[in-house]
């Protein structure tokens, strides 16, 4: 006979699976959905029939006579999605490196003035960071998709709490054998910051990488286009093709889950600290 432990053990793992089931089912039927064959897609829950062409749609360029640059825009993506977060964290560590450890008049005004404009969408200064932008002569330009993303109060909030729990010992310490605050900060805090590191590292990646607007408007150029601006072209006039857009989805979601499984175990080890 099954004890009452054992009964609330089962029941508790079969509500974990089912909303696990329910979390995943949107990725997989979009999986689906973009090798079914296009009579299925959107009309059958589980598709039966399967075939490359929505792929090869896609790549093709869909009913374009131009060739689309597919390769050029995946790395104009990668290269200001990975060039953004690394100004970001860089940033970011160094402004709550100052926050957290250094004593100087003002601090908690600085403090409360991130909190105060972590409250406003970032759609407000749209406007006036493009002006600036255009009138510096960054427009369609790799700069001038990466230096509006330079800093991100996000991270800065993050790493200011994580360096606040660091005990000032180390700082001390280091300090005693000579070194400057740079070097405490990258030689000693950063690497005692690996697990916060890589969730801030994950969300920032995933933000840039996602971000349209901004991309849509600062580039006019073919050889500038981002993956998201050159897949919103290319569905502007051509929305009715389902299959390729859940194939487009699943191309853009694939590196923000590889990067995620590889450091799955540091982004678990960093979010039971944001938990505390």
């Amino acid at each position: 006979m099954v004890g009452p432990k054992k009964k609330g053990l089962f029941f508790r793992y079969l509500i974990a699976i089912v909303l696990l089931l329910i979390m995943i089912f949107p990725y997989l039927y979009m999986v689906l959905s973009s090798f079914a064959a296009w009579d299925q897609v959107d009309k059958t829950l589980i598709p039966t029939h399967f075939t490359l062409k929505s792929y090869q749609w896609l790549l093709g360029g869909g009913q374009s006579v131009i060739p689309r640059p597919w390769i050029h825009a995946f790395f104009n993506s990668f290269f200001v999605s990975a060039s953004s977060t690394l100004l970001m964290m860089v940033t970011g560590v160094m402004v709550a490196y100052a926050l957290a450890k250094i004593p100087f008049k003002g601090r908690d005004t600085v403090n409360n003035v991130i909190l105060f404009q972590m409250f406003f969408p970032a759609i407000i200064l749209l406007i006036p960071t493009f002006l600036v932008i255009q009138k510096i002569g960054m427009y369609d330009s790799y700069w001038g998709m990466i230096l509006p993303k330079a800093l991100s109060l996000w991270a800065v909030f993050m790493y200011t709490n994580f360096f606040k729990a660091i005990p000032d010992t180390f700082i001390e310490a280091a300090k005693l054998d000579g070194a400057s605050d740079l070097q405490i900060m990258f030689k000693i805090v950063l690497p005692m910051s690996k697990s916060i590191t890589t969730v801030i590292f994950l969300f920032l990646f995933m933000e840039r990488w996602t971000e349209l607007l901004w991309d849509m408007l600062v580039t006019k150029s073919d050889g500038m286009l981002t993956l998201n601006v050159l897949l919103s072209q290319m569905f502007g006039p051509y929305g009715g093709y389902p299959g390729p857009m859940y194939a487009a989805s699943v191309l853009l979601t694939l590196p923000i889950i590889i990067i995620f499984l590889i450091f799955s175990k540091k982004f678990q080890e960093g979010m039971q600290f944001t938990l505390k």
